[in-house]
């Protein structure tokens, strides 16, 4: 069981279809948003708690839980990447994160993907954050609407969607071309680099294309989540022309 704590993590932990065991709720808030999770959360037969603050700081170890932290079981979706690509009736949409670090920047690259339509973020298991309850919070609800894939060798992920056709785009600040002169609109993952460090060489080496994003300021680079929310909704852009949506 993993313990979730925030309004809109828990509100969408419920809303996917994953078994809740235990849900508490602070005791003195009576707002809209609270009692709607206990509806919800009675609906689906939880057995849900009211509790003193000080009871729910215990539980989530002090986190700022905004009166709510429930206890549930493992995710609902597809058990690895090949299994979602199988289902994909459109081109795949994907973000590598190669190395991220900080569990803010990982919850902040969830919630921007899930806007963007991004079908998975794939990462590495050694060496980088994985979805912990600081992520979920982060991520406001997006950690369980976004599958989220935590591979053991990043290098041999990258392999293996080349050969099932997907274009990698790299983003390095040496790079010649900026993302605006790459053509995002088939089956696509747009390859981040770890905070600081960026692309490490073999995933370097795995890219199809590298690119930029232009910088007309005195800083050298933009956090990642913030270079992430660029990239990912320049191919939204792409996609959506190619496709005639507005």
């Amino acid at each position: 069981m993993e313990k979730i704590f925030g309004l809109h993590a828990v509100t969408a932990a419920l809303r996917s279809g994953r078994e809740c065991q235990r849900l508490w709720l602070q005791d003195n808030r009576r707002d809209t948003r609270l009692n709607e999770i206990e509806t919800r959360a009675q609906k689906l037969g939880v057995d849900v708690e009211r509790v003193a603050r000080q009871e729910l700081d215990r539980i989530a170890a002090d986190t700022h839980h905004q009166g709510a932290v429930g206890e549930f079981g493992a995710p609902v979706g597809p058990d690895n990447l090949e299994d979602l690509l199988d289902t994909l009736t459109e081109p795949a949409f994907l973000l590598v994160l190669d190395g991220v670090q900080d569990p803010h920047n990982l919850g902040a690259c969830l919630r921007t993907a899930d806007a963007a339509g991004v079908h998975a973020v794939i990462a590495p298991k050694d060496r980088a954050c994985g979805v912990t309850p600081t992520v979920r919070k982060v991520a406001a609800g997006a950690a369980e609407t976004v599958p989220f894939f935590a591979v053991t060798n990043i290098a041999r992920t990258l392999k293996d969607l080349k050969d099932r056709g997907v274009w990698l785009a790299g983003t390095a600040g040496e790079a010649d071309q900026t993302i605006y002169g790459l053509d995002l609109t088939g089956a696509i993952a747009i390859v981040m680099g770890a905070e600081g460090e960026g692309l490490r060489r073999l995933t370097r080496e795995s890219c199809d294309w590298l690119a930029k994003l232009p910088m007309s300021g005195q800083v050298e680079s933009l956090n990642v989540s913030v270079a992430a929310g660029i990239c990912l909704f320049e191919a939204v852009r792409q996609r959506t022309a190619s496709s005639g949506r507005k």
